[in-house]
């Protein structure tokens, strides 16, 4: 999404990393810098989701210095590290801190911050005054789109439980339901043949043929679309019609990237993506 002075955020959430042993690190870099040098150009903001991060899925040293030297082959770097679960994970290379304007650390520990006090001297003063450490999520409110960004339940859960232990109680324990069997209308979250075998045999589900149609008529010419974000609620509004099996009119929201998010998080939620999991590896290796 965007921050209040429209820059574009990108989130890391620590808690989506896997175990390092199941990690291909290679591609973890290469995701990185692909979607870093999409916006590094112009003004950006970061928001980092520390909790998460344990001793089974943080990166080694041996690999931050290694990812280091490729965002940056001319730079020097303190990294950081300790056998506990607290850990210093950030490290901006020069052509990333250029336009970096904000790095929000929402859920830091204790030891980040006595960290950062003992390596300050190290660390350029204006790059440290871009750095805002946020005990709670409420308190991203103030800084950005909050309706915009994609938390991780772990994380909500995980802020729940501080705010319950600052009340001097916990926060009571929401039970689950188990998930609900698909409706015969569903179009997200579910596989291409289970929206096949519902839609008559027509071969392109309805929200991709809506959603093509509509920006083919009236998108094309607009800058920036498909990087744009639009209103998380909104997004969620539509998807809820068309897994009813409602249809959609667009001109209703007087928003251009509606459809065009609509369409991305089809396509993002897809179980098997549109070239396969089997393909992947043949495909990448055309590139």
């Amino acid at each position: 999404g965007d921050d209040n002075s429209g820059r574009k955020v990108i989130t890391f959430s620590c808690c989506r990393m896997p175990p390092s042993h199941q990690l291909n690190h290679t591609r973890l870099l290469e995701y990185l810098k692909y979607t870093l040098d999409q916006y590094v150009e112009n003004d950006y903001t970061v928001v980092y989701f520390h909790y998460g991060l344990k001793s089974l899925n943080k990166p080694s040293l041996k690999w931050l210095q290694t990812a280091y030297k490729e965002f940056d082959r001319n730079s020097t770097v303190y990294d950081i590290q300790r056998s506990s679960k607290n850990f210093i994970f950030f490290f901006f290379p020069p052509r990333y801190k250029k336009n970096l304007k904000a790095l929000y650390v929402v859920h830091p520990t204790n030891f980040i911050k006595i960290l950062w006090n003992i390596f300050k001297p190290l660390i350029s003063h204006k790059f440290g005054k871009k750095i805002t450490y946020l005990n709670y999520l409420s308190d991203l409110r103030e800084h950005l789109k909050y309706d915009q960004l994609n938390i991780p339940q772990e994380v909500i859960r995980h802020d729940e439980n501080l705010r319950g232990k600052q009340k001097g109680k916990l926060p009571p324990v929401v039970k689950v339901p188990p998930p609900r069997p698909p409706l015969p209308t569903q179009q997200f979250g579910v596989s291409l043949q289970y929206i096949k075998d519902k839609n008559k045999g027509e071969l392109i589900p309805p929200v991709m043929k809506e959603t093509v149609s509509y920006l083919k008529r009236k998108g094309l010419q607009v800058e920036g679309l498909f990087r744009r974000s639009a209103s998380i609620q909104t997004i969620k509004d539509v998807q809820k019609l068309y897994n009813q099996g409602k249809s959609v009119n667009f001109d209703d929201y007087h928003d251009i990237h509606i459809p065009a998010v609509i369409l991305k998080t089809f396509l993002r939620e897809l179980p098997q993506p549109l070239l396969t999991f089997e393909c992947y590896d043949h495909i990448l290796g055309i590139t």
